[in-house]
């Protein structure tokens, strides 16, 4: 570990692995922070079973390979991320469908004003190992998981053609996000305006 993330605080809620600390939850928080600030190619194995805190034959027990924890990882992003802080969040934001659907930018520029702000984990592993990588067509999967999650609340807005509007949502919420790591902090405000120009365009 370096002193810089020595500094940091963790990356990962503490909510996510609560009342849990065996090696496998270790491991995972340890490769939580470094994979998200990093990137999987600058993490090294050794790094991580020091980081974590366990033994090599331990690590290599629960993870028999680097892809096998950064797959885990990915899921555990899934949930933390993509579940509990954009869609449960934009929910809980929103009195109705198209209310949630535009507050999934609010909950964004809360985000991209964050100390913590580490872009989305989905695209930088996508674009870090290829499309054609193992962990490039987990990190796709999860993208299409995302579209999900905006179809089905165009759904419950009764909005048309859902597919191609979760398609074009996506785009605007991977483009707000690349536009907020070259430091445009209102990217989620220009991206919320494009929206609801995209929601009155899917009006059935």
């Amino acid at each position: 570990m370096t002193a810089e993330d020595a500094n940091r605080s963790s990356l990962l809620p503490a909510r996510a692995l609560a009342g849990r600390d065996d090696p496998v939850d270790r491991i995972l928080a340890a490769a939580y922070d470094l994979f998200s600030r990093r990137g999987i190619r600058d993490v090294g194995t050794n790094e991580l079973i020091s980081r974590s805190g366990v033994a090599k034959a331990t690590f290599y027990r629960h993870f028999p390979s680097k892809d096998a924890l950064v797959l885990a990882f990915l899921a555990l992003r899934d949930q933390v991320w993509t579940v509990d802080l954009i869609v449960s969040e934009a929910r809980r934001r929103g009195n109705t469908p198209e209310e949630r659907l535009l507050a999934v930018f609010d909950v964004f520029g809360d985000w991209f004003l964050r100390d913590d702000f580490e872009a989305c984990t989905f695209i930088n592993v996508l674009l870090e190992m290829g499309p054609e990588h193992p962990l490039g067509k987990a990190s796709i999967g999860y993208l299409s998981r995302i579209r999900g999650h905006i179809q089905a609340l165009a759904e419950e807005a009764g909005l048309s053609r859902t597919e191609e509007f979760a398609r074009s949502w996506h785009i605007l919420m991977k483009g707000s996000i690349i536009s907020a790591t070259e430091g445009d902090f209102l990217a989620s405000k220009r991206a919320q305006q494009m929206a609801g120009w995209l929601i009155e365009h899917h009006r059935s």
